[in-house]
């Protein structure tokens, strides 16, 4: 580390060596060597092959003279060791070189690259064809002379060696071998006959060589370079595809040779002085004749202060990374300097991708390697000229991918990519609109211990380093996001022939590795997918991704990279270090604050193992959130090489402190309360202390605690006189009332069945019939017992409190809730349940706060329970109302201190100007509870505390708690007390902090079960302990939520309503949160309608605010600005209210239809309506050739890819005179939406939304200029 606090590589010495990207131990070799019955002594060392590149020499002293050969020893170590820990060649000693008594490896001796003895007579090449092939192997391995039935193998080829064999015989002979035939036909012998039999077969196109073309005319650009040039034009000044790398030089530096170096190589490299310009959108690259740079020196050395140093070299380096190129007129190279001393300096290096990549790099820092030494000591370029450059590669590939071989390659990836889901991240903040490639990252190092046991296992499964860790990202892909299909994009090198090896230039392909990971899958079962959809991938990987992104035409989105949004590297090709004469050189490790995907994980290997970062959209994503993700990526690696066997759902994720803080600190919420007790007996506990005060009002009447106590009384009395004991059950059907309270006192002598009359009558008796009620009790003569009928009879009971015979484990009430089959289902509440609520209650909300609550919600929502007990067992008074609204107009509204209802009763209230000043509290739940409403009610009313609360009926009432801030983040807050809140995945493990679950609620509130619905109970309240931890009963919610990092609980919805539109997954309260923030909105829903068969439709009904108006367009254009392209709702309703359930909820059922003539709905064929529009269509239809083009039909849909887009561009610029940016085809893909465009960008306004144009607005000369550009 340099004193500026800068992580410098330089290397490390030991007996740990790299060897083909593996770490090797070396005495672990030589150990294996001393196993060998007839070896005596031996020694292992690295030697260098190339630049960047060791191999491993064994030197062997036999026992006595014998026949050991190269052959023996290689058969022998492969079954001791990994293929790439045995040493190329061998060396046979009669002793070894000793110091000390200890080996002298410096005195080693240097093989000679003789043939070694490999158990076989030489046999000299026989034939022309034996002979070429002979010449290569000598020259690929650094062997001679080699025979022609010599093993491969045995003269030290491995699979890197094999790829580069393949990659030359494609040279000389113009003929494609598969990689595995290498090892299938290890000797030259065999090799030449395969080669004779190929030779009358027909070439393709990527067998031809790859020639010097002319440079007259325009060039085109590769594939993967028009890409690049694609997103330049898309957003312009965008760094995201700047490259940079910075090495730190210390000792006397030659700044003029350092700068006629760089020279020399951008003189060499034509790729590194090439511009991109355009004709009629067709982009074409220039090659600059000549291109002469300056090396600029920023002196700090006036800066004493590391901290100032630090600072400012960080502050240019940055500014370096984020700087934009111009590919017009370049150069796409820029170098700098940073001098701190005479003797210390730092060199930046950016460059743009369209003329560089990984590979390169290595190129780069070889070639001014060599050349510095040359021309710091007076001498001439060593370097030999270049066959080819990157313009002929560009031409080549243009004339080889077409016909067959394409077709072939886009058919394998059709099928692999068909049905591509989106994945789906937990984001911290929510997806921009349009990328902004703000990125950053976190660096981290796995052990040396971890990362050779990742290797061991690698090798033992047959497969990749490369693969294991690329299932083992997928693993954490997977556990973060839940989805079990999911595409990874990783680079590859794109040099699969000779002539390229040694050019500068973008050769790299991105290819899409798409895995299955359902069915919970081993480790080992997941390697394996891994490994065959990788080796596949491989077979097809000559297609070009911005080919393929263009034949699979995937949604366009501003917001996600097409086909992945995750990607990974793997750094294990030979590195080339810089190495400058007469300087130390460190290559240094700074962040550019530049990401281009979601997520992209890069790690190389080092000598001292793993290491590498993980690169994340700073839009996205909060620092601490990538650091443990990191982390959480450690663990699943140590799990997945301790137990290969484990199920991937099982593989350890959470550190031991993350366990305890999610399962035990937050859940911490033991308190004391009566759990012995019944409801009846707090109640009749408070009568003791205030029989005089008021317990209950409606209207003109009210009741107080003694007097609702003895009409209790006499109802249970009489109820027992009718043979109605504890645990029976009873229908309660009344209308808002004082009996409503009476009755619902009732839990001693019966267990109350809530129901209202509506209720009842909805469905048709069912839930009476499915309770088995004994008795009902009703306000009007329709079953046994009739409190109006009967109330004579019942008040001549006596008024004394009933002895109790009930028990805290008795049912307490029965209360009804929707099922998902449309059966309702009973919730089964114990008292014990409602008594742990109540003392939560009670300590939650003060006795002021508790003094007037408002009664308005329908018994039969559970609601309503704390409505009615909260108060009536800690002496506030209770206020009853037909429902929520009915607060404007009750007569004791002034003494309402506290009204608990749902966020959309409260939201009419607010827009009515209903809330009177003595309300304190207000408690909103049963709906997401947004921060604008939260803002709107502390802004406009008294109202001192808002509490946003959560639970199930199921969970008695409310399981979380929070009380919302004006500005605070919108939560559920924490678990209340004596109640658990846990967040699992689909395998009932704890998630991580930010990762989306399923809640499940234990504790003191979680109910018996469902009345008489036994397979109900059971699937949904199940028994589950935590990692030796006692088991527990938890209800299964079916509600998703996740943790926030202070411990509160963030809502997200239901599991089953999440949708999903054109591949994406929506959470439409994200939708509707922005329609709030809009200052003309005062509420919104928004619902998937279905109103024809298949057809999904996002669908937005608005509210607006009083006295405010505002037009669908803008609003449309609003939440353009916000929202991706995939969560603007189809059509927007405007409505003057929202439609609400009894319960004060948004009643989506009764969201009325959009008009089928709206625009927002219409896809039917619609034809141009102004001479714009109709300019637009004609130039559309030419180039998209199609017959004719609607206003609203997407330019996508129609088979618009990305160069056709910059040519409709380039079309509107040359026939209307109109300079629109790209990214106007991408916001703006329909004719409808291209015009307003086009008049925005001309100045002029578009009335009505732009459903009715001025038609004189397109001259004549204009419309015929366009007609004569087009040909028609």
């Amino acid at each position: 580390m340099s004193p500026d606090g800068f992580v410098i590589h330089y290397g490390r010495k030991d007996l740990m060596v790299k060897i083909r990207g593996y770490r090797v131990d070396i005495g672990e070799v030589e150990r294996a060597l001393l196993e060998h019955p007839i070896i005596k002594d031996a020694g292992v060392a690295a030697w260098d092959r190339g630049p960047g590149e060791k191999y491993l020499a064994g030197y062997v002293v036999p026992r006595q003279e014998s026949a050991l050969n190269v052959s023996d020893l290689n058969e022998f170590l492969r079954n001791e060791l990994p293929d790439y820990m045995v040493p190329s060649t061998f060396v046979f000693l009669k002793s070894l070189p000793l110091a000390n008594g200890k080996l002298d490896r410096r005195a080693l001796p240097l093989p000679d690259h003789k043939r070694p003895n490999v158990g076989r007579p030489y046999v000299p090449a026989q034939n022309v064809t034996e002979q070429k092939l002979i010449q290569i192997w000598e020259e690929l391995l650094d062997v001679f002379p080699i025979g022609i039935h010599d093993n491969f193998v045995d003269l030290g080829g491995h699979s890197l060696l094999a790829s580069r064999f393949v990659s030359w015989l494609l040279e000389a002979f113009h003929l494609e071998l598969p990689l595995r035939r290498v090892f299938e036909l290890p000797t030259a012998a065999s090799l030449a006959e395969w080669v004779e039999t190929r030779r009358g077969e027909p070439k393709n196109t990527r067998t031809v060589p790859i020639v010097s073309v002319s440079r007259e005319g325009e060039l085109p650009l590769s594939f993967s370079q028009q890409r690049l040039w694609f997103l330049d034009q898309l957003e312009p000044e965008s760094c995201a595809y700047n490259l940079c790398s910075v090495f730190h030089l210390t000792g006397r530096l030659n700044v003029t040779a350092l700068q006629q170096s760089f020279n020399v190589i951008i003189k060499r490299h034509e790729a590194l002085r090439t511009v991109f310009k355009s004709a009629n959108g067709r982009p074409f690259q220039t090659i600059l004749p000549s291109m002469i740079i300056e090396v600029p020196i920023v002196d700090l050395q006036q800066l004493d202060s590391a901290t100032d140093r630090d600072s400012k070299i960080r502050e240019f380096y940055v500014a370096e990374a984020r700087r934009p190129f111009d590919l017009t007129s370049g150069p796409l190279l820029r170098v700098a300097l940073v001098r701190l001393s005479e003797n210390e300096h730092w060199l930046l290096l950016t460059l743009h991708h369209i003329v560089f990549d990984g590979w390169s790099l290595g190129i780069l820092t070889r070639e001014l390697s060599a050349l510095y030494e040359a021309f710091s000591n007076g001498l001439p370029s060593p370097l030999p000229e270049l066959s080819v450059q990157y313009a002929d590669f560009s031409h080549w590939q243009r004339e080889w991918l077409q016909g067959e071989v394409i077709k072939e390659q886009i058919a394998y990836w059709k099928l692999q990519l068909k049905g591509l889901p989106t994945l789906e991240l937990p984001n911290d903040r929510p997806r921009l609109a349009v990328q902004t490639f703000r990125g950053a990252r976190q660096s981290f190092a796995l052990s040396e211990a971890l990362s050779a046991a990742l290797e061991k296992l690698s090798h033992q499964h047959g497969v990749t380093l490369f693969m294991t860790l690329l299932a083992a990202y997928q693993t954490l892909l997977q556990r973060y996001t839940g989805q079990n299909d999911m595409a990874i994009g990783s680079p590859v090198a794109g040099r699969g022939r000779r002539e390229l090896e040694g050019l500068v230039g973008f050769f790299l392909n991105m290819l899409v590795l798409r895995t299955d990971l359902s069915d919970n899958p081993t480790f080992l079962e997941l390697l394996a997918r891994v490994k065959g959809i990788c080796l596949d991938a491989y077979e097809h990987q000559d297609l070009p991704f911005e080919k393929l992104v263009e034949e699979l035409q995937p949604q366009r989105n501003m917001s996600h990279t097409p086909l992945f949004q995750a990607s990974f590297a793997l750094q294990n090709t030979p590195a080339c270090p810089l190495e400058l004469t007469g300087l130390a050189v460190g290559e240094v490790d700074i962040g550019s604050g530049v990401g281009g995907f979601d997520l992209h994980l890069y790690i190389v290997e080092e000598q001292a193992g793993l290491r590498g970062w993980l690169r994340y959209n700073a839009d996205l994503f909060e620092a601490a959130t990538i650091a443990r993700m990191v982390g959480h990526l450690r663990l699943l690696l140590e799990g997945a090489v301790a137990n290969p066997d484990q199920r991937v759902s099982d593989l350890p994720m959470l550190t031991e402190a993350e366990k305890h803080r999610l399962l035990v600190e937050w859940n911490d919420t033991k308190t004391v309360y009566p759990k012995d007790k019944c409801i009846q007996e707090l109640f009749e506990t408070q009568v003791d202390k205030t029989p005089e005060a008021i317990a209950v009002v409606f209207e003109d009447q009210q009741l107080t605690y003694r007097e609702l106590n003895y009409r209790a009384n006499q109802l249970a009395r009489y109820l027992r006189r009718h043979g109605v004991g504890p645990g029976v059950l009873v229908g309660i059907c009344v209308a808002r009332s004082m009996e409503m309270v009476l009755e619902f006192m009732l839990a001693d002598a019966q267990v109350p069945v809530l129901l209202t009359q509506e209720g009842l009558l909805e469905d048709g008796g069912s839930r009476m019939d499915d309770s088995d009620c004994r008795s009902s009790i009703l306000d009007r003569p329709m079953q046994r017992i009739s409190l109006d009928r009967d109330w004579e009879l019942i008040a001549r009971e006596s008024n004394a409190n009933p002895e109790s015979t009930t028990t805290a484990d008795n049912l307490a009430y029965v209360i009804y809730t929707s099922g998902s089959t449309g059966q309702p289902k009973g919730v089964a509440i114990e008292h014990r349940n409602t008594v742990a609520f109540l003392s939560w209650a009670h300590f939650a909300f003060g006795k002021e706060e508790l003094s007037g609550v408002l009664a308005s919600t329908s018994i039969c929502f559970d609601l309503s329970v704390f409505e009615i007990f909260a108060p009536l067992t800690c002496g506030g008074t209770i206020i009853i109302a037909k429902d929520a609204l009915a607060l404007t107009t009750i007569p004791n509204r002034s003494k309402v201190s506290l009204v608990n209802t749902v966020p959309s009763a409260i939201n009419e209230l607010l827009r009515r100007d209903a809330i009177p000043p003595s309300v304190l509290v207000i408690n909103l739940a049963g709906e997401p509870l947004s921060p604008e409403l939260v803002q709107r009610i502390y802004e406009s009313t008294s109202v001192q505390k808002v509490h946003d609360l959560y639970g199930p009926s199921e969970s008695t009432t409310y399981s979380t708690r929070m009380c919302r801030s004006a500005d605070g983040p919108q939560t559920i807050g924490q678990p209340i007390a004596n109640s658990r809140v846990y967040i699992l995945d689909a395998h009932r493990n704890p998630v991580p902090i930010g990762v989306v679950g399923e809640i499940y609620i234990g504790g003191d509130g979680v109910a018996r079960g469902y009345l008489n619905r036994p397979q109900l109970t059971a699937e949904r309240f199940i028994g589950h302990s935590f990692d030796g931890m006692p088991e527990q009963r938890l209800y299964k919610t079916g509600d998703l939520a996740r943790y926030l990092p202070d411990g509160n609980v963030q809502f997200i919805g239901r599991a089953d309503t999440q949708v999903k539109i054109r591949g994406y997954r929506i959470e439409l309260g994200e939708i509707e949160t922005v329609l709030g923030q809009h200052s003309s909105v005062q509420s919104s829903a928004v619902m998937v309608r279905e109103d024809t068969s298949g057809d999904k439709r996002l669908v937005a009904y608005v509210v607006a605010q009083p006295q405010a108006s505002f037009d669908l367009s803008e609003m449309r254009k609003y939440l353009k600005q916000k929202l991706p392209e995939y969560m603007i709702p189809s059509a927007l309703v405007a409505l003057d209210e929202l439609p609400l359930t009894p319960n004060g909820k948004v009643d989506r059922r009764a969201l009325p239809m959009p008009d089928q003539n709206r625009p927002d709905l219409v896809d039917a064929y619609q034809a141009p309506r102004t001479p714009l529009e109709d300019t637009l269509a004609r130039i559309w239809a030419e180039l998209l050739k199609v017959d004719k083009v609607g206003i609203r039909d997407n330019f996508f849909d129609l088979g618009g890819h990305s160069l056709l887009a910059t040519q409709i561009v380039s079309r509107v610029r040359s026939c209307l005179s109109t300079e629109l940016p790209l990214r106007t085809l991408f916001e703006s893909p329909t004719i409808e939406q291209m015009a307003g465009a086009v008049y925005e960008a001309q100045g002029k306004a578009i009335s009505d939304g732009g459903d009715r144009m001025r038609s004189g607005l397109i001259e004549p000369a204009v419309g015929r200029r366009c007609k004569a550009a087009s040909g028609r």
